[in-house]
């Protein structure tokens, strides 16, 4: 026992002085720890202004051919259609006749204004009602990349739909080559949401390089996920741009026939606001 104390001590010092190593080796560092997912507002229309909505920001579509839906309305540029007041965007379907159509309304688009790729889209808005109505908050590829055929080769991403025979659900939807509606493969979900009409709600999609989710209010109800299987299916990897609208009528919203006395309906948007 008298020759453990030395050996005691020299057996104290050789572990202190390996500790360090010890604590290095069975530490993680800080950098091992993901960072939280931050996103930074890159663009928004707040509409805190009046008349014509912001032309370094909106573009219109305009015309009644029916754009691939059988819609009955004419879209225009005009303020009966769209316009800024009392801090909010309006769009607004009329019963005119107009351009050779019965109806009118407006379609913005931010194409050729602001197109981006990835990153989180909210739009909160009020919906309008009646049968026939079909309000969308939804995006489209900038430029045709893929395929013979612009849609829906190169992608749709619906954020919000809504058709007047079915009130207080929304839609969630994306088409592609491989998914969309008119070979029934569509990927889609509802959920409802009884103060559409009623109530400003926020709609709103996450698009990353797999995945886009799509939230009301923040609450997901629908998910696509990239499968890795090409284009065919997962187009979502170049520029897309936003598009505000009411149709009248279509294949969908006239599904159970149009209420031209419901006219004048109109959408109401309180903001825009892109996060990347």
């Amino acid at each position: 026992m008298q020759n453990a104390g030395p050996f005691f001590l020299r057996f104290i010092l050789i572990l202190m002085a390996a500790s360090p190593l010890l604590l290095c080796c069975c530490t993680p560092k800080a950098t091992e720890t993901p960072a939280p997912l931050q996103t930074k507002l890159v663009w928004s229309d707040e509409f805190n202004y009046s008349g014509h909505p912001d032309s370094t920001k909106w573009a219109y579509d305009i015309g009644g051919h029916g754009w691939g839906n059988q819609e009955l309305q004419y879209y225009t540029d005009r303020l009966e259609n769209a316009r800024v007041e009392n801090g909010k965007l309006v769009i607004e379907a009329r019963k005119e006749n107009f351009g050779g159509n019965q109806y009118t309304s407006c379609r913005l688009v931010t194409r050729g204004k602001a197109e981006w790729r990835y990153g989180r889209f909210e739009v909160r808005a009020k919906l309008p009602q009646g049968l026939g109505t079909w309000p969308a908050i939804w995006m489209l590829a900038a430029k045709q990349h893929y395929g013979d055929q612009y849609w829906p080769h190169n992608g749709e991403i619906d954020i919000m739909e809504h058709v007047g025979f079915d009130p207080g659900v929304v839609h969630a939807s994306v088409h592609t080559k491989a998914f969309y509606h008119s070979i029934g493969t569509q990927k889609t979900a509802k959920i409802p949401v009884p103060t559409a009409i009623a109530d400003f709600h926020t709609y709103r999609v996450d698009w990353s390089t797999d995945t886009i989710r799509v939230f009301v209010d923040d609450q997901p109800y629908f998910s696509f996920a990239n499968d890795g299987q090409g284009w065919e299916h997962w187009p979502f990897d170049q520029p897309f741009y936003l598009l505000l609208n009411i149709a009248f009528g279509g294949a969908w919203g006239a599904a159970q026939g149009v209420d031209p006395g419901v006219l004048p309906q109109r959408m109401e948007v309180d903001w825009v606001r892109v996060y990347q």
